[in-house]
């Protein structure tokens, strides 16, 4: 019998971002995300990717897990108390050998009915109701003019089977997992979106019932059984909900330990304080390193003690951040310049901007 070690290094990230706007297709992330197979385990995969869907870019797009079929019409009905159906396909699949027992997968192009200046609010209430209350169906996505996909394998086959190759975004990010302490299983890859977020992970969130908690008290509700699933919802309640520019992340996140803040010259010991006080309940605890997709761009960040790796690079108009820097040169060997991320750092990248680079003490 073959010996299966646990490897808590392993799950690869990767992300792509053309910061002019230029479209490619999903061809050039497969293959970054392929050279870090060995550290994946074939137990899951998944890509998020951005202006996809142009024909409906004023929609939602839902992307919805089927694990029982018959839970469709509950999915549906639930939807129309919302939304107009605009339009409505079951997700185009390539038949692979390496991938031959899947879930069914539905989209959803949703407008919103009426003018609630709460719009956004009340997409995440009805994606809350499906995941929590409608047992065999997920949404694993729900933004605009982007899509997740995602399954058990590994994330090159994972693309495959979802004819990635088909599809063109100015920004793809991708993962492949190598499962810890949570079950691998189709709703628990990565990675793990709320209306135009996605979130992929390298790493463990050890203090994911705190965070769970923290979240309950804003009407968020953790499903999917997997840790990676607070930070999404992180991100949401704090940059969209509250206005945290998103350079401010990292002092959240992975804010310093209170022995170096205690080190630290103002405005920056005063800045660190405060976050931590007001903030503890979102501390992720942990190593990780992460990569954050959104309407527009992406940023990157890794833990306060950075256990798991990461870095950026920059090639004319175009943003990359991955695990391994051989996984960016497989498909862009001339780099421009290339930065490995600092502990609690974030670095962040705009369609039509400069990516921001050393935002960590950007305090004043």
């Amino acid at each position: 019998m073959k010996e299966v070690c646990r490897v808590p290094s392993g799950c690869a990230v990767v992300g792509i971002l053309n910061r002019d706007g230029k479209l490619i297709d999903g061809e050039a992330i497969i293959k970054s995300i392929a050279v870090m197979h060995e550290r994946s385990n074939g137990l899951g995969g998944g890509f998020a990717a951005y202006g996809i869907y142009p024909q409906y870019a004023e929609l939602y797009a839902f992307h919805v897990l089927y694990d029982n079929r018959n839970r469709r019409g509950d999915v549906e009905n639930l939807l129309r108390e919302v939304f107009v159906i605009e339009h409505q396909e079951s997700i185009p699949l390539r038949e692979i050998k390496e991938i031959t027992d899947y879930p069914y997968f539905e989209r959803y192009f949703l407008r919103f009915r009426g003018n609630s200046s709460s719009e956004e609010d009340e997409v995440v209430k009805v994606v809350m109701k499906i995941n929590a209350g409608i047992d065999g169906a997920y949404v694993i996505s729900s933004g605009k003019n982007m899509g997740i996909f995602k399954g058990v394998g590994y994330p090159e086959d994972v693309g495959r089977l979802f004819r990635l190759e088909e599809y063109k975004g100015y920004c793809w990010i991708a993962h492949g997992r190598f499962p810890t302490n949570s079950v691998g299983w189709w709703g628990g890859a990565h990675p793990f979106g709320l209306l135009s977020w996605s979130v992929v992970h390298n790493g463990e969130i050890s203090s994911y019932g705190i965070n769970r908690r923290y979240l309950q008290n804003f009407g968020y509700y953790c499903n999917l059984q997997t840790d990676t699933e607070v930070i999404a919802y992180l991100v949401d309640l704090f940059v969209r909900k509250q206005g945290v520019p998103m350079s401010y992340l990292g002092a959240i996140f992975a804010s310093p330990f209170w022995v170096q803040i205690e080190r630290m010259e103002e405005p920056q010991k005063s800045f660190y304080r405060a976050m931590r006080i007001n903030f503890g309940g979102a501390l992720l605890n942990g190593p990780f390193s992460i990569i954050v997709g959104f309407d527009g761009g992406m940023f990157g960040m890794v833990d306060r003690i950075k256990l798991r790796p990461m870095v950026a690079a920059w090639k004319g108009a175009t943003f990359y951040l991955s695990s391994e820097e051989c996984a960016i040169r497989e498909i862009q060997p001339d780099l421009d310049l290339v930065v490995p991320l600092r502990a609690g750092e974030v670095i962040l990248g705009k369609v039509g901007e400069e990516s921001l680079y050393g935002q960590k003490l950007a305090v004043s």
